[in-house]
């Protein structure tokens, strides 16, 4: 095999590889992040019997932050649902006077806007949906 067919498959390879919008490479960092918080936080919790929960959610996280890093289907749903429920408790959180909640509206909501972006919307291969 000659180096001029190595540098035309890689070129080829490349040109086929989805392009990860840098907003989606901040989420699945961020997620990774969180997902590591939980599994530390398990360790520790798991001495008074309750790290167990957190340690499942920690590997939910890291999972989803796989899935977003990968640009999976599933886990731009799964991050779609997961902020509309963020925008729900937190609502609730401001109705019994935690004005801090609305920080976390502010930041699911802009995270659901970026979502339905058409580029981030692409590489995750959601198709945009024509209105009729």
């Amino acid at each position: 095999m000659g180096l001029q067919t190595i540098v035309l498959e890689t070129e080829f390879h490349m040109e086929n590889q989805k392009h990860r919008p840098l907003g989606v490479t901040i989420i699945a960092i961020l997620t990774a992040i969180g997902g590591i918080v939980f599994l530390a936080s398990g360790a520790v919790f798991l001495l008074i019997g309750i790290g167990i929960i957190f340690l499942v959610i920690g590997i939910a996280f890291l999972v989803v932050a796989y899935g977003l890093w990968r640009g999976k289907r599933w886990a731009w749903t799964v991050t779609l649902i997961l902020s509309v429920i963020g925008i729900i408790s937190a609502s609730a959180s401001l109705g019994v006077g935690n004005m801090g909640a609305i920080i976390s509206i502010i930041i699911h909501g802009v995270l659901i806007y970026y979502l339905y972006r058409p580029h981030v919307k692409a590489f995750f291969g959601k198709q945009s949906s024509a209105l009729v």
